[in-house]
């Protein structure tokens, strides 16, 4: 996990609608950063449902929320569409993003060691500096959790 007073690593993914973001485009505004394992499963579900309904409070507070995940675009347009989510949702397919962030890690699922993103939420100053970094996210909790901060 990247450390809290560095600089957030400068990206450029595509959206769920093959729109391209870069960390750049946002300077001037608090980004949500948080990295999530899959479209469509339970907690990923919970935590793009949370921020998604909570946008307008983030918008208020001058921040943008952006998910990353390794699924393709595809998948995240299908998510979109399935959870009628209002948030932007990144595609890493080549991990490149998620390994500069230190979110690829080794997870354990029921004693079996396997390679994966390990849930985890930055919050990004409007000059690219990360001030919160949280690796131990409760998918359900951290959309309200990262709103408290702001």
């Amino acid at each position: 996990m990247l450390q809290t007073g560095t600089k957030a690593p400068e990206f450029r993914l595509p959206d769920q609608n093959g729109d391209m973001h870069s960390l750049s485009d946002y300077r001037g505004k608090k980004v949500v950063l948080y990295f999530y394992p899959k479209d469509n499963t339970s907690g990923c579900t919970k935590q793009a449902c949370g921020y998604s309904r909570l946008v307008p409070q983030f918008t208020e507070k001058g921040a943008v929320v952006l998910g990353i995940s390794k699924d393709p675009v595809s998948s995240h347009k299908r998510f979109e569409e399935k959870q009628d989510l209002k948030i932007t949702i990144l595609a890493d397919s080549e991990k490149e993003v998620i390994q500069l962030y230190d979110v690829w890690k080794e997870k354990k699922l029921y004693g079996k060691p396997s390679m994966g993103v390990v849930r985890t939420t930055y919050l990004i100053d409007e000059n690219g500096i990360i001030i919160k970094a949280n690796d131990k996210v409760k998918a359900a909790e951290d959309p309200d959790k990262m709103l408290a901060e702001l």
